[in-house]
């Protein structure tokens, strides 16, 4: 229906206005179905010289087309009102109603008097002189607002148990403003219908009836054949307490509770700020997150992401002409933390190489490509200071996007201290945040710099074409990337180009304890235990595809401590870093037929980082020792669990099975006790 009455829409349109078809300049979007008191748009190019109003666009008596308009309106068209942002290449138009609308209440004025309150076309112009250079329609329809405007009980409402008590009380009543037949419960029904049917309404809850008689009670009179026990065991119950839904009720009614685990925010909308903290939402002045593009767990890109404080990320994300999608306005204002607002500086750059974010592009008739300007990528850069933001900068890249391409916009986020220079960060806060890379170094080399990567597969997951990104701080991680490995092929070949393959990860014989290691000071670093794999000597005498103990799985294990907070934000320090390997049987994998010899080998790499105190715990005293003697839970010997394996808490065997066995022995021990006492040898001997 929405797409037909679009299109009716479109009929009746005038002609297209001279000029305005140029290209360069357009309303985003250029059609709006409207039902609230106001409404956004964005004029796409040069708005220097241009001219905006606003028309009510009233219909032909005869040819039911809107009527042509010109440019000699203005910013107010009766009951509205047009505001304009302007920007660089990008304006902010604003479509708003000035009136109220609100219901009228008793002796009330300036209100509407029936619910359907407005519906008007309106058309908003871009002219340049007498020229309309675009041209923005807007269909409005709008209900007055009939949300209640008093003052609120704080009491919880009470609601019944569901269970018991549909909150319906009459579920049969399916017709809204007529006599359902056979509802006994619908006052819709006079009583001239209710006598019509009234022997063979509903029953049960489906008749409204939540508390029908049942057999079991001794008022009811329902069983034909009575049993003779019948007024022995029979039930003595008010019908407020039934079984009919399957058990008794008994008859409490309780007010909904909030679950202990739905924890408020720190920073939620509509609190006051006393700053941000590392990880908190950075909000607008509407009491909104700040959201900008990012990456979810699953790999797609999400719109509505909010920005954390401190956190940085670089992203990629792809779309095409038709899935584009503007995101937040540039004119938004951010909360610094404190009491005031920040607004964004904005710059804009064009793109000259687009071949560094168009990936794919299908082959078009020239004449059938549509193209259009949008944001290619965005860069933010936050300024902050102490729980503060300072500044924010923006550096918009625009480019041309035609139909048929794949667009890679790429988004960034980074925060600098207020106090660095020329780009540089000053290292305030010295150790390991989440999400930074781990410093890596060389120390035996003249060069120091080295890296701890990971791998990034792509295309079909083949080692030969994996790229490497580095080990982020407090993500742990799981990579790989496929080998493929010859039916000839020598295990002692294959071990060392696995060994090969996973040492390119580690490129490094340090890790830097802090973010801001020095090379020159050696007590920064912590030297990389290696645990090299024992060389296999396993013979295979001459077999084909089979190896055993290739080290195909790269263990990388980085401890680390909270070892104090600088400006309120906890400082991690990495402790020691320890590399392993995990080896494998490879096998030769049969495809169709064997006609195939080659067969593939998974090699990974897993990053693990394992929290410790910074400082080991005090030992235990000989007081704490001798106290928890008796404490199964804190003591390693626990003698109330001697007969273990007698109590319920076994598991290993049936209970039976172990009763059985500790009366048995139990017997035995009795009995050589009993064959051990001397009475019994002069007993014997008799």
């Amino acid at each position: 229906m929405g797409v037909i009455a679009f299109a009716a829409l479109l009929l009746l349109l005038p002609p297209p206005w001279p000029g305005q078809l140029a290209g360069d300049t357009v309303f985003q979007p250029s059609f709006i179905h409207m039902s609230g008191p106001r409404v956004n748009s964005f004029f796409l190019g040069n708005s220097s010289g241009v001219n905006f109003s606003i028309i009510l666009s009233p219909r032909d008596a005869e040819t039911g087309k809107l009527q042509l308009a010109n440019c000699s309106g203005s910013k107010r068209a009766g009951d509205w009102n047009l505001d304009v942002t302007a920007g660089v290449n990008i304006s902010k138009v604003t479509v708003s109603l000035t009136r109220t609308l609100e219901l009228c209440l008793p002796n009330a004025t300036e209100c509407c008097p029936s619910a359907l309150c407005m519906v008007e076309t309106l058309q908003v112009l871009a002219c340049r002189g007498s020229v309309v250079l675009a041209q923005l329609l807007i269909q409005a329809e709008i209900f007055a607002n009939s949300s209640f405007a008093g003052n609120v009980s704080e009491d919880a409402s009470i609601i019944p148990n569901q269970a018991f008590k549909p909150l319906g009380s009459c579920p049969c009543n399916l017709t809204a403003g007529a006599c359902d037949v056979r509802c006994c419960c619908d006052l819709e029904c006079t009583p001239d219908l209710q006598q019509l049917f009234s022997g063979s309404c509903f029953t049960g809850v489906f008749g409204g009836d939540v508390n029908p008689p049942f057999d079991q009670l001794c008022s009811s009179q329902s069983m034909e054949y009575t049993p003779e026990w019948f007024p022995f065991l029979c039930v003595q119950s008010s019908l407020d307490n039934t079984p009919f839904l399957g058990y008794f009720y008994h008859g409490s009614i309780s007010t909904p509770k909030v679950p202990s685990f739905k924890i408020p925010l720190q920073t939620s909308p509509g609190k006051p700020f006393t700053g941000y903290r590392e990880g908190d939402p950075i909000i607008t002045e509407e009491d909104e997150y700040f959201t900008v593009p990012q990456q979810s767990m699953a790999g797609q890109c999400v719109g509505n992401a909010p920005v954390a404080y401190l956190r940085n990320f670089d992203v990629k994300c792809l779309t095409n002409l038709d899935s584009y999608k503007e995101g937040l306005p540039h004119v938004v204002r951010i909360n610094s933390g404190t009491a005031d607002f920040i607004q964004q500086n904005v710059f804009y750059r064009a793109i000259t190489d687009r071949g560094k974010f168009i990936t794919e592009s299908e082959n078009l008739l020239a004449a059938e490509v549509l193209c259009q300007n949008v944001t290619f990528a965005e860069h933010y850069t936050f300024i902050w200071e102490d729980k503060n933001i300072e500044q924010v900068n923006v550096t918009v890249f625009l480019g041309s996007l035609c139909d048929g391409e794949i667009l890679t916009q790429r988004f960034t986020v980074e925060f600098l201290s207020l106090s660095s220079t020329n780009g540089e960060e000053l290292f305030e806060n010295p150790g390991y945040q989440v999400g930074k890379p781990v410093r890596a170094a060389n120390l035996n080399a003249s060069d120091p710099l080295g890296s701890l990567n990971v791998w990034q597969p792509a295309g079909r997951g083949l080692c030969a074409s994996a790229t490497y990104r580095p080990v982020l701080f407090g993500v742990d991680s799981y990579s790989g990337c496929i080998l493929e490995v010859d039916i000839n092929e020598d295990c002692g070949l294959l071990r060392g180009n696995v060994t090969e393959k996973l040492n390119a990860l580690i490129q490094a014989t340090h890790i830097g304890k802090r973010d801001n290691s020095s090379y020159s000071d050696l007590n920064d670093w912590v030297e990389i235990i290696r645990l090299d794999p024992f060389p296999s000597n396993v013979s295979t005498r001459g077999l084909k595809g089979f190896c055993p103990d290739i080290p195909a799985n790269l263990n990388i294990r980085i401890i680390f401590a909270k070892v104090g907070a600088v400006q309120g934000i906890p400082q991690q320090q990495i402790l020691a870093v320890q590399i392993s390997y995990s080896t494998v049987l490879w096998e030769f994998q049969c495809g169709l037929g064997c006609k195939n010899t080659l067969s593939f080998l998974s090699i990974t790499a897993s990053v693990q980082f394992i929290e410790v105190p910074a400082q080991p715990p005090p030992p235990v005293t000989r007081y704490q020792k001798i106290y928890a003697e008796f404490d199964c839970n804190q003591n390693e010997v626990c003698w109330p669990q001697l007969l273990y394996p007698l109590t319920r808490f076994y598991t290993g065997e049936p209970y039976s099975q172990c009763l059985a066995k500790g009366l048995f022995l139990a017997f035995l021990v009795l009995l050589a006790a009993i064959m051990n006492n001397p009475w019994f040898s002069k007993l014997w001997n008799r």
